[in-house]
């Protein structure tokens, strides 16, 4: 029996459309997702929009149930919440995140989706994929209580960041960005801002997720002596160039990388992606992380947010995308 969906592709750099797709009826351990929230993380995907994937990065850049390569034609995206309609009994009826596009239903495996626990809402669990890179990234940093720490870049990721590290006892954490207005999701998270060149040196721990190569010089800046920078900004084609003279070895700092495509060495051995990300989905149960989410358009509308999203025209951290009843 056929099912009918819609999905959202990059039929080519700069220009989306949504395209009619037809479902198979769930086999043996798999389920029937109908979408309710979908979320467009504004940094990887208007950079998927724009053609900027370069050709090296190509296969570790797909997302779990990508169609089609890039620079495109192409099926992208990683943040869905959806209500199972078919599958086991145990599932049928229940809200779950899985890292799915943007398609009105889809059937994947059972061990693809994670039930969203009852605290959370859905309109706010689009955030756990998001949520689960800065658990790895705190996971990296290893974070320690007293410290001082600043987070550079207050866009999705670093915000998420900042909102995690303000948990530890004793912390001094601001968050750094050149837009004033991200004071206000700040204070919404309960975090410190600062403009960058009114930011709080001699810290121990920098977490850079500006993108920019200016804000990774400011991280460096702001560390103490054998500080370090955990890098999550990903640049996709564009080279990068570091201060690495001036005071970089005379202080012995360090410059580490964090991608959530691994879980990170530093974590409790036998911690799994599963583990990662119903941590992440628990996490989600306090109200302060709605500040992430910053607009929403309705499904349809799509193939014309987009571009304004990677624009800027638009500004969001998480842009939402609602989906109709289709019943």
């Amino acid at each position: 029996m056929k099912r009918a969906a819609r999905a959202f592709w990059l039929g080519s750099p700069d220009h989306g459309e949504i395209r009619d797709v037809g479902l198979t009826a769930p086999g043996e351990g798999e389920v029937l997702v109908r979408t309710l929230f979908s979320g467009v993380s504004r940094g990887t995907e208007t950079l998927v929009f724009r053609g900027g994937v370069p050709v090296s990065q190509y296969a570790a850049m797909r997302a779990p149930f990508q169609e089609g390569d890039f620079p495109g034609p192409v099926k992208y995206g990683y943040l869905n919440v959806g209500v199972v309609e078919e599958g086991p009994d145990a599932l049928v009826g229940r809200t779950v995140f899985c890292l799915y596009p943007h398609q009105t239903r889809y059937v994947v495996p059972v061990d693809a989706v994670t039930p969203v626990p009852d605290g959370v809402p859905a309109e706010r669990a689009v955030l756990a994929g998001t949520v689960e890179t800065a658990v790895n990234a705190l996971w990296d940093a290893s974070p320690l209580a007293g410290d001082r720490i600043a987070v550079v870049g207050g866009g999705m990721i670093g915000s998420s960041v900042a909102a995690l590290i303000a948990r530890f006892p004793g912390v001094r954490v601001q968050l750094v960005d050149a837009d004033p207005g991200r004071a206000k999701t700040a204070e919404a998270l309960g975090v410190d801002f600062a403009l960058p060149g009114d930011a709080l040196g001699e810290c121990d721990l920098v977490v850079h997720a500006s993108a920019t190569e200016a804000g990774l010089a400011r991280s460096l800046e702001l560390l103490t002596a054998e500080g370090t920078v955990i890098e999550l900004s990903w640049y996709g084609d564009r080279r990068v160039s570091l201060p690495l003279g001036e005071a970089f070895h005379s202080r012995r700092l360090t410059v580490r990388s964090s991608q959530v495509g691994t879980v990170s060495p530093a974590a409790r051995p036998g911690r799994t992606y599963a583990d990662r990300l119903a941590l992440a989905l628990e996490l989600l149960a306090d109200p302060a992380l709605d500040a992430l989410i910053t607009g929403e358009c309705a499904f349809e509308e799509l193939p014309d947010v987009l571009p304004r999203l990677a624009s800027g025209e638009l500004p969001a951290l998480c842009h939402r995308v609602r989906y109709p009843d289709i019943g």
